[in-house]
């Protein structure tokens, strides 16, 4: 019996679930950890100084700089090639197809955005509207795997649109209003190299370890620039070539060539170590599985289980340590996080929704009807990792970092129990 293998799409809802998972066991245990005797080494831990280089040309970062900065920018390159995929052949690579999740995806950032803004006018809380406009897909999805198992595809699908559309509206506002002041000769060395990569991009250039050795440079100038590391990522991300060596024709006339002769080089034994004629064959076939593969799908594919299982884990162990417990400071923080997330985000996402399919825009996917949306537009609500990302950017202080915190939390967990109760409920037959 032939084993059936899982979709691209399948494989990385597999990988977001369970990354949601331990996403959410590395959080527990900051939390654990910020409210316990040990909170004093948890906090110091994060402190150690770490230094790169040679003497005269190193970088110099905490430990928890090097995890929001350094390795959260794979992250970001990581949404990048999503991002690019969704706009060149996925659910965002026709106007039919986009219109729904990203109209959803607008109204679930405005709507967040201005419910914050309401608790939060002005003083120093002002510049935390961004904290509750994204949705945490790893946990997103790996609650709907959870509270709803036999979802239809096209929820699945929808929400992870959702998300990814979400996503780039976040890296497009930290690009925008959470960046430092200008280094201009670090940003023209960065406008320098990304041109150079786009260079290499046009001229059919394949080799990834190419575009990363440039990549890691870039990323050191953007740093200095003063515009967050996190956005090299996306950029360089747009950058890797789609275009592969052969087409598919090519590629499946060459490998039914080369299994005919894997089957003629077969010795009786079964066993390819025994088979010259066996191994060569696999290397060309290898060899010829790479020549049909875009880059962009090789480094997509490498760097998703890395993504999920250790830089977000390794930033959710980082940051979402707050003390739980006394008097809240900055309540206006709090509150309008909690609000944005809780309210805001399916308040957008369903009056977005009910827009854009009115109109004529856009349609509901199969298997979705209105009341599901509505579970599915909750569930959005859950906004981890970008939040937190957010937050460390907007606030240069703790104490506002740690208000907004007990809001990211506060929100993503309530709005995940709400969606929980509207999708079972459904899935029952009782609405």
């Amino acid at each position: 019996m032939v084993r059936i293998q899982p979709t691209t799409f399948q494989r990385f809802f597999r990988t977001e679930t369970v990354g949601g998972w331990i996403l959410l066991l590395f959080a527990i245990a900051a939390l654990v950890l910020a409210n316990s005797p040990l909170a004093k080494a948890y906090e110091q831990l994060w402190e150690i100084p770490l230094t790169i280089g040679i003497v005269d040309h190193s970088l110099s970062l905490t430990l928890h700089q090097w995890i929001n900065d350094a390795l959260m920018a794979v992250f970001f390159l990581l949404v990048g090639l999503e991002i690019k995929r969704e706009l060149l052949v996925g659910e965002l690579a026709s106007a039919k197809k986009a219109a729904l999740p990203i109209a959803c995806a607008i109204g679930g950032m405005i709507v967040p955005a201005a419910i914050y803004w309401m608790f939060n006018r002005t003083g120093s809380g002002a510049r935390g509207w961004g904290i509750p406009m994204a949705t945490d897909i790893a946990f997103a999805l790996g609650a709907l795997a959870l509270i709803a198992p036999r979802a239809p595809t096209g929820a699945k699908v929808f929400l992870t649109a959702l998300a990814i559309v979400d996503d780039m509206g976040a890296v497009i506002v930290i690009a925008l209003f959470y960046s430092s002041a200008i280094a201009w000769g670090a940003l023209g060395a960065a406008a320098v190299l990304l041109v150079m990569v786009i260079g290499f991009n046009a001229i059919g250039v394949r080799h990834l370890w190419l575009y990363l050795l440039v990549g890691v440079v870039f990323w050191y100038f953007v740093h200095e620039s003063g515009i967050h590391a996190a956005v090299a990522g996306v950029m360089l991300a747009f950058t890797i070539p789609t275009h592969t060596r052969i087409n598919a024709t090519q590629f499946s006339r060459r490998a039914r060539a080369l299994l005919d002769q894997f089957d003629r080089t077969e010795t009786g034994d079964f066993l390819v170590l025994t088979s010259k004629g066996q191994q060569e064959t696999l290397f060309a076939l290898e060899h010829t599985s790479e020549g049909v593969t875009a880059p962009t799908l090789r480094l997509e594919h490498a760097l998703h289980n890395f993504s999920a299982f250790v830089v977000m884990p390794l930033f959710a162990f980082a940051n979402a340590g707050v003390r739980i417990g006394g008097p809240i400071e900055h309540a206006g923080i709090v509150f309008g996080v909690l609000a944005g997330l809780l309210i805001g985000k399916p308040l957008g996402i369903t009056a977005a929704a009910w827009a854009a399919v009115k109109s004529g825009i856009a349609k509901l996917p199969d298997g979705i009807g209105w009341r599901s949306l509505l579970g599915y537009a909750w569930l959005a609500g859950i906004g981890f990792t970008m939040s937190l990302f957010i937050a460390m950017l907007a606030f240069d202080e703790a104490a506002p970092v740690d208000a907004a915190k007990l809001g990211i939390l506060a929100g993503s967990l309530l709005a995940g129990v709400i969606a929980t109760i509207i999708l079972r409920t459904i899935e029952r037959g009782k609405i």
